[in-house]
């Protein structure tokens, strides 16, 4: 049905107030809200291009000035949300490797996300389309439809020609490009680190300094202690988990675990300093599993599981391979999601198991992927009853979001465990919401894990245990309030410190606890304890997690640091070109 005239009269007006009134809205809160001055005027100036080119190739002003709104709008937006989320900005590679079902499944488990994506999905393209249809071009007076094409055609092609020219890495604002990794993360300038990380995609190697000492050595002179038998080793990535005593508000029961808790079999225990927060599992999985940290890429890193897993030679699965060992994954959820099976192929698993063949899912509980791995678990050794196992597996339940309903809990979770306490800064409603949730699934986890550690220690044969939290998780960023207890050379970096524990029913004779332990270090750990052979990689690992006291990128000795990485790199050849 067509629009009256009064109608058309009124939404142009309506029109000619919201098109300026957004996207000044955007200048605000985008471009101007920027970290510092070169990255407002770089935001600023491609919004001004980016919406001159619309205005000459669609010759609507209103439309021009809503279509630039939403455009930068949304990727401002986005990067909001995403740093709440997981404390990443939004970056140029989520639009290959994030836009996809996984993560719409992901997204469902969130409302407030799931409700703001399908308004933008459905209302964004009404609100374009009635503005193109209500807007009459503008007409230039006194210029014949040839001219007026010809400025269209040339404005626009100038408009995008600017707008690559300020996209350059060296072009007018390259001071913007290029930022480390640390602060591209960290600064909240979301539309220029988004613009700025489609040049950030390509791998990039530690750079070797000028000084670089070439007289460390490398390998490792030291006999093995291992068991008359090769242990079967099991490995539990813990989603989200962190020892909440960190916290200075947990003091109450419900935060002592006894997972956290060194006793007779315990072999290395404490912090870890993992490279990734509120999110980024896989960022983790690939520390562990290849005892690089993902971040020494630059963002190329956050998408390990795509581009890095093909490349890396030397990983923890191999190491155990060369022993005589089996290496298996127990995932939970599909294969799928995030390349996993892809990349735990290239990592060197022998064998996958993909959770959902096993009913595993986002809804499932530890216990569940108890029941799952005692199954899998016998029928690889009914298959292989003489060779030793190395079994990787990752919980998901502890994973966000942490807004059951307080009410829908088991007691004594179903109250606030906080309130009114730790005044002036008590816990409010939604902190004790979240750190409640992440209570009641941490005592499901010890619960699993007790479990777990009976099945596989209470017995004669020899195995080793180990267990360990792959980030904290954010609780929408409000766990960022909350004060944490960690020593002080982590106190810039507590959100990135979890804990690990590391347990076996033989002895060790070796000490081999650290005040924090790096998890790109866990994986030779747990090889000592093992007492597994090491590769050249895994000797040269050892000794810098010894030279450096359990540190690696923070290490005291930079020098030594840079010796490492050219050893791994330029003389081992740990990356595939």
């Amino acid at each position: 049905m067509n629009a009256t005239p009064v109608t058309r009269r009124r939404i142009a007006v309506a029109l000619r107030v919201l098109a300026p009134l957004a996207f000044a809205t955007l200048m605000v809160f985008g471009p101007l809200s920027e970290n510092t001055a070169r990255e407002k005027l770089f935001a600023a100036t491609l919004a001004v291009i980016a919406l001159s080119g619309l205005l000459f190739a669609s010759a609507r002003i209103g439309f021009s000035l809503l279509l630039a709104a939403i455009a930068f709008g949304t990727i401002e937006l986005a990067g909001r949300v995403k740093f709440a989320y997981l404390m990443t900005p939004l970056l140029a590679p989520d639009l290959e490797y994030f836009i996809n079902a996984d993560t719409a499944e992901v997204i469902s488990h969130y409302p407030a996300l799931l409700a703001g994506c399908v308004a933008i999905v459905l209302l964004v393209p009404l609100l374009l389309a009635g503005a193109w249809l209500q807007e009459r071009p503008a007409r230039l007076a006194g210029r014949t439809r040839l001219e007026r094409g010809a400025m269209r055609v040339f404005g626009s092609v100038a408009a995008t020609a600017l707008l690559a020219a300020c996209l350059q890495p060296l072009g007018p604002f390259h001071a913007v490009f290029n930022k480390p990794m640390w602060i591209t993360v960290n600064d909240r300038s979301f539309l220029t680190n988004f613009f700025t990380s489609f040049n950030d995609t390509e791998i990039h190697e530690p750079v070797a300094p000028a000084d670089l000492d070439v007289g460390i050595a490398w390998k490792l002179e030291r006999p093995l202690q291992a068991p008359p038998t090769s242990p079967d080793v099991v490995v539990v990535l813990e989603e989200s988990t962190f020892d909440p005593r960190i916290l200075k508000a947990c003091g109450v029961p419900e935060c002592r675990r006894a997972m956290f808790k060194p006793d007779r079999r315990t072999r290395a225990h404490g912090l870890l300093s993992v490279h990734t927060f509120g999110g980024g599992t896989w960022t983790s999985e690939f520390s562990l599993l290849t005892g690089l940290a993902h971040n020494l890429f630059g963002n190329a890193g956050l998408y390990a599981p795509y581009n890095l897993a093909p490349l890396v030679r030397h990983t923890l699965p191999r190491v155990f391979q060369a022993a005589g060992y089996r290496a298996i994954a127990l995932y939970p959820m599909t294969g799928d999601f995030l390349n996993a099976r892809n990349a735990y192929d290239y990592y060197g698993f022998d064998a996958f198991y993909d959770g959902t063949d096993y009913g595993l899912g986002w809804d499932s509980r530890d216990a569940d992927l108890f029941e799952v791995f005692e199954r899998v678990y016998a029928d690889e050794k009914r298959a292989h009853p003489d060779t030793p196992l190395f079994v990787f597996m990752l919980t998901l339940h502890q994973h966000g979001p942490h807004m059951v309903p307080l009410a829908e809990l088991p007691p004594p979770y179903d109250r606030p465990l906080f309130p009114g306490r730790f005044r002036p800064k008590k816990l409010d409603e939604w902190l004790n919401l979240n750190l409640g949730n992440y209570l009641e699934r941490l005592q499901q986890s010890d619960a699993m894990l007790a479990r777990l550690e009976a099945m596989l220690l209470d017995r004669d044969q020899p195995t080793v245990l180990a267990h360990f939290g792959d980030h904290q998780p954010s609780f929408d960023g409000a766990i960022n309030r909350l004060e944490k207890i960690v020593p002080k050379a982590l106190e810039r970096t507590s959100n990135w410190v979890t804990y690990y524990m590391l347990k076996s029913n033989f002895r060790v004779r070796r000490k081999l606890d650290y005040p924090t332990l790096d998890i790109a270090f866990l994986g030779s750990l747990v090889l000592d304890v093992a007492g597994v052979p090491k590769d050249a990689f895994y000797q040269a690992n050892t000794l810098l997690r010894e030279r450096c006291g359990g540190r690696y990128l923070d290490c005291e000795d930079a020098k030594m640091v840079a010796s490492y990485h050219d050893h791994i790199f330029r003389q081992l050849d740990d990356l595939r070109e």
